[in-house]
């Protein structure tokens, strides 16, 4: 695998984890990227990266690197790196639709020898169990005679230009002895910050899995204790500033959990437990909590509301971001989405400015259409969910419509005189 001259990659999806896979590559090797996003490749071939991962100059530099929308454009590659969405459906459990549709396409153009690679989130088990079976009855071969396996989970963190693919060390992982080391030094061939060879596929899919897991836990628990100190008239805030003077002491802020890592990988690790006759309790109280934030939110917002004697029907509401994350377009599972119908079921009326959010996609996805521009209208109340940089010196006093219009801070990013609530 060392041999670079001999090694030809195709990139099986090109969002968020792919493209930065495919550019990195590209430098080095022969890479073909592949998304079934006709648009998406266009816009690509053309130098643009829609979700702001890439720059135009950085996929000029990625040299060996070719787009196409044409599957059989991998048909000479001798590794595929499967990088497609695993999301949840709506009764929260594992949709595996891309994984085994992209798992599908690759077997019927494995040839003797190749290599199939997954950086897919999944739960443990789901490569060997339910990937290979999909690559052998397309491509007629034998697993672990005639083609190999491989697990290498992502660690992209949209909107970080400081913890880059390249700067993050990466787990590997392969079905043989021999396969886990050609694709670990593939991989360390292009991550400056090292790899680390897991023992097993499983234990590489199960690391990934409990990487977000223990986030979400660590979230779940501050947001219980911002439910339990709004009860005591507590500022959580100042709690975990206080708590945070013992060295130990792990400072986690409370807010809405979405995206698509920490809220929906737990889910993953919940149904294989549970397939395997366990239930288990603290990761399935942990997202329970996390999940109901959105509806908490928007109902203190109400509660505030009334208590300064607004008629709520009567009532307009201006929630400031909408993606997941500050300084990204993704939007991705945002849980930003349950304020808004939240607000909107009570009768509100509700604007939302996302100056990073794709208007046509929040469109398509969400049915919401983003206001272009704030400060036209007034509001009675102002929520913000999202810390963009365009909001940090915002004067919220600008967008009230008299004294008795609230703001809630949910970032805990302005003046606390400025504001009315924070978690």
């Amino acid at each position: 695998m060392a041999d670079r001259e001999k090694v030809s990659i195709g990139i099986v999806g090109l969002g968020y984890v792919g493209l930065p896979l495919a550019v990195a590559f590209g430098r080095a090797y022969p890479v073909v990227g592949f998304d079934i996003d006709e648009g998406r490749v266009r816009e690509l071939m053309d130098g643009y990266d829609a979700t702001l991962e890439m720059s135009k100059e950085q996929m000029d530099e990625s040299s060996f690197l070719s787009f196409t929308s044409d599957v059989y454009d991998l048909k000479d590659c001798i590794v595929f790196i499967i990088t497609v969405p695993t999301p949840i459906d709506a009764y929260k459990k594992p949709d595996l639709s891309y994984l085994l549709g992209a798992s599908a396409s690759v077997g019927k153009l494995l040839k003797k020898g190749d290599i199939v690679i997954y950086e897919s989130t999944v739960y443990p088990g789901c490569t060997e169990e339910d990937c290979v079976p999909v690559l052998e009855k397309w491509s007629k071969l034998s697993y672990n005679k005639d083609f190999f396996c491989g697990y290498s989970p992502e660690r992209i963190s949209p909107g970080d230009k400081e913890r880059t693919l390249t700067k993050i060390i990466k787990i590997t992982s392969g079905s043989t002895d021999e396969i886990a080391e050609r694709i670990d030094q593939l991989y360390r061939s292009i991550i400056e910050a090292g790899t680390y060879k897991a023992p097993s596929i499983k234990v590489a899919e199960a690391a990934k899995a409990i990487e977000n897991a223990q986030r979400d836990i660590n979230i779940s628990f501050v947001n219980e204790l911002a439910l339990i100190f709004d009860k005591m008239g507590i500022d959580t805030n100042d709690v975990l500033d206080a708590a945070a003077t013992k060295w130990n002491f792990l400072k986690f802020k409370p807010g809405l959990v979405g995206g698509h890592c920490i809220g929906v990988d737990p889910y993953y690790l919940v149904h294989k437990a549970q397939s395997l006759g366990y239930y288990p309790q603290v990761i399935s109280s942990g997202r329970l909590v996390n999940d109901g934030m959105g509806v908490f939110i928007a109902k203190k917002t109400l509660k505030q509301l009334i208590a300064n004697g607004a008629q709520i029907q009567q009532s307009r509401i201006l929630i400031l971001g909408f993606t997941f994350k500050e300084n990204c377009p993704d939007t991705r599972n945002t849980k930003v989405i349950d304020i808004y119908h939240e607000l909107k079921d009570f009768g509100l009326t509700v604007d939302v400015y996302d100056p990073w959010a794709s208007a046509q996609e929040v469109q398509q996805e969400y049915g919401i259409e983003l206001i272009h521009d704030i400060g036209v209208d007034k509001y009675d109340g102002i929520i913000l969910t999202v810390a963009h940089k365009q909001f940090l010196e915002l004067d919220v006093n600008w967008l009230k419509r008299d004294e008795k219009s609230i703001v809630f801070d949910v970032k805990s990013i302005f003046d606390r005189n400025l504001v009315d609530l924070r978690l």
